[in-house]
């Protein structure tokens, strides 16, 4: 049988008297509290209380602060919204705004048909849903849910059947209107000339194909919404 070996770390040692020794030369009030030694006690007790009591007031103090920085330094959150097809809505909130507001709006930019259906925005990376019916999320300001100064949301349709790619927003024809051509990312062909900058290109996808007609290439749409929607 193999034997487990263990390894035993000792900072302190402490070995008793003779314990028949040590009755004999301690008398029996030495075990007795003077109030001297109460009163040290009781202020090493009250000094322990108001230390545990200041931490997490320290500490909400300290968050409190930053709180109000980030609100001073962000007063507005700019918010884009991603459909499984691609589209982004876009829209400026006071950073004091609750995520019930993202949802509203974005309700408001669907269609009639697809209004009553439910939909969940997340945020990512890291993957988190904010859901208005967590606690932990509708009662915290976008700038307390991270969200400021700008941030990226997707969108999942409770019905599976909206959230294919090939799919497109079902947003009202009044919102689809101000839609503008998703901007191409910048180019790396190092043969270009640096002064004259990237020729523009367009990324295609299924869904962009398939919204096309007569041959024509779509791209995602860009949706920039004012305060008016």
């Amino acid at each position: 049988m193999r034997m487990r070996a263990f390894t035993v770390v000792l900072t302190s040692v402490w070995f008793w008297a003779d314990d028949h020794a040590l009755a004999e030369e301690l008398p029996d009030d030495f075990f007795t509290p003077t109030l001297a030694d109460i009163k040290v006690r009781q202020q090493q007790l009250h000094a322990r209380t108001v230390s545990l009591n200041n931490a997490p007031l320290l500490t909400r103090a300290q968050r409190e602060e930053q709180a109000k920085m980030k609100r001073e330094r962000w007063p507005n959150t700019t918010i884009r919204i991603r459909f499984p097809d691609l589209t982004q809505l876009e829209k400026v909130f006071p950073s004091s705004s609750k995520i019930r507001a993202i949802y509203a709006f974005v309700r408001d930019t669907l269609r009639e048909d697809v209004k009553p259906i439910k939909f969940v925005l997340s945020s990512n990376p890291p993957p988190r849903e904010l859901k208005v019916s967590d606690p932990a999320v509708r009662d915290l300001t976008l700038t307390e849910l991270g969200l400021a100064p700008s941030s990226v949301l997707h969108l999942r349709f409770v019905d599976d059947e909206l959230n294919h790619s090939d799919v497109p927003a079902p947003l009202a024809s009044e919102v689809l209107e101000h839609a503008v051509d998703l901007p191409a990312p910048p180019g790396f062909d190092g043969n270009q000339n640096k002064e004259e900058g990237p020729s523009p290109t367009v990324s295609t996808s299924s869904s962009n194909r398939a919204r096309g007609t007569g041959g024509d290439v779509k791209t995602p749409k860009w949706l920039k919404l004012g305060s008016k929607k």
